[in-house]
């Protein structure tokens, strides 16, 4: 169990969360305001509130008029307990085979997936005596200058990577960022063709990285794997030698997960792709 510092705890949250477990211990019959409020010890004016508050969020639903009203919980909670679920299963699965990753290669490993457009890592092995790059685990990084980032962006459709894009807006982090987004489409539609993406430079100068998705039994991106290390270190033809050494420890994660391997996923997306075209 993780500690907590109770000076920190907000009361109006810790009340909200407390709401949904009571509607998780009533099943799918939920409960009327008055009934919550009772059990809550809250006045019904603020339970109402709460409730309004996490319906607007999709995290409970309602159904029903007046005081027959009854609450429930709502699917953007079992929309991110699948999340946390198969992040949780993705990094069991894939903080083994980094470990060997790692040692192969020699260059630090990283796992990660996307969250709302972003790219976090839950997951890293440092290459033994390695320069420690900064990259603390469960901070969301910016999709469009990191390998790994923008795998995941190539595994969508085009659309909705434009979309995210937009979204995020691509700020210059070095002078070798791609802040175009036309541009970057162009660097996806590369990426897809070949099954990697390259890092280079774009995210910290002198530093680049090499990622590939890692693929769940429906044939979807379950996340993406990554190795870092200095270019003044990396020889030429080195990349593609790694690159092909990323893909083969992303299949084996991808097969222990019941996925495909890289090349059947990247293929069934380019021919998917065409049949829209």
């Amino acid at each position: 169990m993780t500690s907590t510092d109770n000076r920190y705890r907000v009361q109006s949250l810790g009340r909200g969360l407390d709401l949904l477990d009571l509607l998780a211990r009533r099943g799918k019959e939920g409960g009327r305001l008055s009934e919550l409020a009772r059990e809550m010890s809250l006045s019904k004016a603020a339970c109402y509130a709460m409730l309004q508050t996490l319906a607007a969020r999709g995290f409970i639903t309602d159904k029903g008029q007046g005081i027959e009203r009854r609450y429930r919980l709502g699917m953007t909670l079992a929309r991110l307990g699948e999340q946390a679920i198969g992040n949780i299963a993705l990094a069991d699965v894939a903080v083994p085979a980094l470990r060997d990753l790692t040692a192969e290669v020699n260059l630090t490993s990283r796992v990660a997936v996307f969250d709302d457009g972003y790219a976090v890592v839950i997951g890293r092995v440092d290459a033994p005596g390695a320069v420690r790059f900064d990259a603390a685990l469960g901070r969301r990084e910016l999709p469009h200058c990191t390998a790994v980032g923008k795998v995941l962006l190539a595994s969508l459709p085009p659309d909705e990577a434009r979309e995210i894009l937009n979204r995020t807006a691509l700020p210059r982090r070095t002078p070798y960022t791609i802040t175009s987004v036309n541009a970057l489409m162009e660097d996806l539609a590369r990426t897809g063709q070949r099954g990697y993406a390259i890092d280079d430079e774009e995210d910290t100068e002198g530093v680049h990285c090499v990622g590939t998705c890692v693929f769940d039994r429906s044939g979807n991106a379950a996340g993406a794997i990554s190795v870092t290390g200095l270019k003044q270190r990396t020889r030429d033809g080195d990349l593609q030698r790694i690159a092909a050494t990323v893909i083969r420890f992303a299949d084996r994660i991808s097969q222990e997960m019941g996925g495909p391997t890289a090349t059947e996923a990247w293929a069934s997306r380019a021919g998917l792709e065409a049949a829209k075209g």
